[in-house]
Parts: structure tokens; C-alpha cells; sequence
């Protein structure tokens, strides 16, 4: 790696989320002098990746730091030697993330951009993409790490460590940082005063403990958090329904906003429905955030991120990236909840299974820290059907076999209904046939069928 100058790219460049990142390298520069970055993106991002590389440029001449912005819609070109290779990319862009959410709704179930029906058709047309990415991370810079934002996390970790020719990876995810963060505004101190002991999967992860300066303070945590006055709240694109006091203390344990899709099911799908009758789903929402953003990106005269990014849902995205780069770079050994191979950490998964626990982060990537145990046996069922949910899931998008993802959409807690869920299934393969090249046969099957019913 050169300590002179760091080569990183990102792929999806052309995304909202990219400005935040350019901020968190400006930031760290002094550690981490990054002296070429990379954005790639594919002829449908040419306009927002034009758009947002030229903003980067305005943010990097303002800080005054000697960092080079390279925009292409060449992949391979800018892979060459890099050190670090970040990926942030939606295939399909958000029409597809729209069709995600209103196709299950319409048949009754929740739609969500990595869980149930949602998250599935994210990870088929996902997993395929991210594998000939790392194949080329393989082929054209061996020794760098690749980092993983893209959505469903879990599930493209799992595909890359299973199926992947690049092992050297991370996935990340700003949920647990975001709990990091809260916990700290509980106990009114800096953040990095705070270390949690995260266990579980990815939008599906556990705080076991949260330390104040090493020391124990999780009764005072959950104190506060199953207080009747407690307005925690920790993600902006997550409904705020109240946890019942006593379940959360019989927990012992604190769970992620994302828990509420599942021990809140019918008041999220209830909340869901009426957005859904009222026309605009979440990915709608976004759509709307996302083009009044890219009209501020456009402003000549704007240097710097706007404060309109935290609407977009993945704020401290940034912190959590280059704290990660920086950890492996510095061999600083950083405490950070990433996805990686379990390795025995949690006793119930295998070896080669995508976590996301708390691990040091030095030269050598994540290594699990010693104190995150065993989830407690009232989550072990529910975070257990998720991870089959997402070995099948990921199984599927690698070969295209129909009958594994039919078993992965009805596994799932959010569908668990053979009939609807095969229904659900085959309507998703039709609306999405254009991303889904692994599943041309079937697709064309279901089609004579369909055809032959009228």
C-alpha cells in the first residue's frame, strides 16, 4: 500500500450518498492522504455522476487538499493498483427500488428496501453485479479491500464470501453507529467515548453491552431508552413506533430500528398501507429527496455537503467507510460493527457466514472483539430464519435457481405464505426480468404460462 498517496475508488459514484464520503477524506486527510479518488458509474449515472464529481472537485479545491477526482464510466480503468475500492451502487436505480416496495404492498405485504419481499429482489439483481466487480478486484488490485454500502449489506457480504474470488472483504452499514451515537447523546458525552458489543446480521443486530470509557453502562442505557419519556429515536427512514417498556426490558439486550419490521410487523405494514393507498411509498419519498439534492449539487457555487444529505437515510455512511479505511491503513485497531466472516464468533452460524459484529479494525481487516458473545436465546430463532433467509437469498442470485429463491421468499418471517409468497415471487421476476439475466429461463417460463391463462 502506498503510504505516499492512496488510490481509492467508488463504485456508484454517481450517488447521492458520495458527497458525504468526499467530506469524510477530506476530513481525515492528514491520516489518510488520499491523493487520487475515483467515481465510477455506468452510462444510465453519466448525468449524476457528472454532476456530483463536479461538486467533489469544488469540495476538495475549498479544503485545499491535493486530491485528484477522476470521474469514468470505465470500471476496469480505474481499478488499476487502488488500494481501497468502496461500492455503493442500485441496480435498477430507484424505479426498481419503487417496484420493490408497491409489488408486495399490493399483495399485502411489507415492502422494504433490504427486508421481506423487498430485500430479496435487491439481492437477485445485486449479488451478480457485486461478483464481477470483485472479480475484477481480483484480477486488477488483489491486495485492496473491498468496502460494501450496497444494500441488502448482509446478504452481498454473504454472496462475496461464498461465492466471491476476492475475499479481502468488509461490509458495512450505518445502523450501528447510528445506536453508537444515540447512546452517547443519552449519557451527554462524545461519541468516541462510547464501544458497543454489536452481535447479529446485518439490519438485524443486537447492542449486547455499551461501554462509557470501558466501563459497563447498559442498565443505564436501557433505562433511559424503556423510560415512558425516553424520544430516542436513531434512523430517519424508519417509523418510530414506541418498544413496549416491558418487552424491551425483558430483552436485556437493545435492538436496531429494523427489529420493528419484525416485533412490530402490523404497525409497520398498517403504517405502510396507508402511505401505499395515499400513493407514495418510501422509495418515492426518496425519489423527491433525491431530486431536489442533485438541483443543490448543481449550484456552481456550492462547496460543500448539505445538510439536506441526512434526509436521504444514510447519514454517517462517511464514518463508518473511512473510519474503516483509516483503521486498516493506520492499523489502528478501531472498534467498528462491521459484516465479516464469523469465524466461530457466534456459535450458531457457520465459519464462512456474513456477521455483523463489533471488531477491531487494524492491517489485517476485522478481527470479532473478545466480548461479543452468543446472542440470548429469544433472538437466536428469529436472527437464525433471517440468516437462512439470507444464505438462500444469496444462493439464488449466484444460479438463478427458481425453486431457491421461491424457498427464500417464503422463509422469510415478513412472508411466510407458500401460495401468495409464489405468486409474489413470479409477479417480482416479470416487473424486474430486465436486471435479472441469472433468471432468463424461468422468466420466459412464467411468461408461456401467464400467456396460456388468457
Amino acid at each position: 500500500m502506498n503510504k505516499k498517496g492512496l488510490k481509492i475508488v467508488t463504485i456508484g459514484g454517481g450517488s447521492s450518498y458520495t458527497p458525504e464520503l468526499v467530506e469524510g477524506l477530506i476530513k481525515r486527510y492528514d491520516e489518510m492522504p488520499v491523493s487520487d479518488y475515483w467515481l465510477v458509474d455506468i452510462e444510465d449515472g453519466k448525468e449524476k455522476l457528472e454532476i456530483v464529481g463536479a461538486l467533489a472537485k469544488r469540495m476538495v479545491e475549498k479544503a485545499g487538499v491535493p486530491m485528484n477526482i477522476h470521474l469514468t464510466l470505465d470500471r476496469r480503468e480505474a481499478l488499476k493498483d487502488a488500494d481501497f475500492v468502496t461500492t455503493q451502487l442500485r441496480v435498477g436505480l430507484l424505479p426498481a427500488r419503487v417496484k420493490d416496495e408497491r409489488i408486495p404492498l399490493s399483495h399485502g405485504f411489507l415492502g422494504q428496501e433490504t427486508n421481506g419481499a423487498g430485500g430479496l429482489f435487491k439481492a437477485l439483481r445485486t449479488v451478480p453485479v457485486i461478483l464481477d466487480i470483485a472479480k475484477d478486484i481480483s484480477e486488477l488490485c488483489p491486495n485492496a479491500w473491498l468496502i460494501n454500502f450496497t444494500n441488502p449489506a448482509g446478504i452481498v457480504t454473504e454472496a462475496l464470501l461464498r461465492y466471491g474470488v476476492h475475499k479481502k472483504v468488509i461490509g458495512v452499514c450505518n445502523v450501528p453507529i447510528g445506536l453508537q451515537y444515540a447512546f452517547a447523546d443519552i449519557l451527554g458525552v462524545n461519541s468516541d467515548r462510547i464501544t458497543v458489543d454489536f452481535a447479529g446480521l446485518n439490519h438485524m443486530v443486537y447492542a449486547e453491552k455499551v461501554y462509557l470509557d470501558g466501563n459497563d453502562v447498559t442498565a443505564e442505557i436501557l433505562k433511559e431508552l424503556t423510560s415512558p419519556d425516553s424520544k430516542t429515536q436513531t434512523m430517519a427512514n424508519i417509523k418510530g413506533f414506541d418498544w413496549d417498556i416491558a418487552t424491551m426490558r425483558a430483552f436485556g439486550v437493545i435492538p436496531c430500528p429494523y427489529h420493528r419490521y419484525y416485533y412490530k410487523t402490523r404497525d409497520m405494514l398498517n403504517s405502510e398501507l396507508e402511505e401505499f393507498k395515499k400513493g407514495k411509498t418510501r422509495a418515492e419519498v426518496v425519489m423527491e429527496v433525491e431530486k431536489k439534492l442533485f438541483e443543490m449539487y448543481k449550484d456552481v457555487n456550492l462547496q460543500e455537503k448539505p445538510e439536506e444529505l441526512a434526509k436521504r437515510g444514510g447519514a454517517h455512511y462517511s464514518d463508518v467507510a473511512c473510519n474503516v479505511i483509516n483503521g486498516i491503513y493506520n492499523d489502528k485497531n478501531t472498534i467498528i460493527a462491521v459484516n465479516t466472516r464469523n469465524n466461530g464468533t457466534l456459535k450458531q452460524f457457520e465459519d464462512e457466514s456474513a456477521v455483523e459484529v463489533s471488531c477491531y479494525i487494524g492491517k489485517n481487516g476485522p478481527v470479532p472483539v473478545e466480548t461479543v458473545t452468543d446472542l440470548p436465546i429469544f433472538a437466536q430463532g428469529l436472527v437464525g430464519q433471517i440468516k437462512t433467509f439470507e444464505r438462500l437469498a444469496a444462493e439464488a442470485a449466484y444460479t438463478g435457481d427458481y425453486n431457491i429463491a421461491l424457498l427464500a421468499m417464503v422463509t422469510n418471517p415478513l412472508i411466510s405464505d407458500d401460495i401468495r409468497g409464489r405468486k409474489l415471487l413470479n409477479e417480482m421476476l416479470l416487473a424486474h426480468k430486465k436486471y435479472l439475466p441469472q433468471f432468463k429461463n424461468v422468466i420466459e417460463k412464467i411468461e408461456k404460462v401467464e400467456r396460456a391463462e388468457f
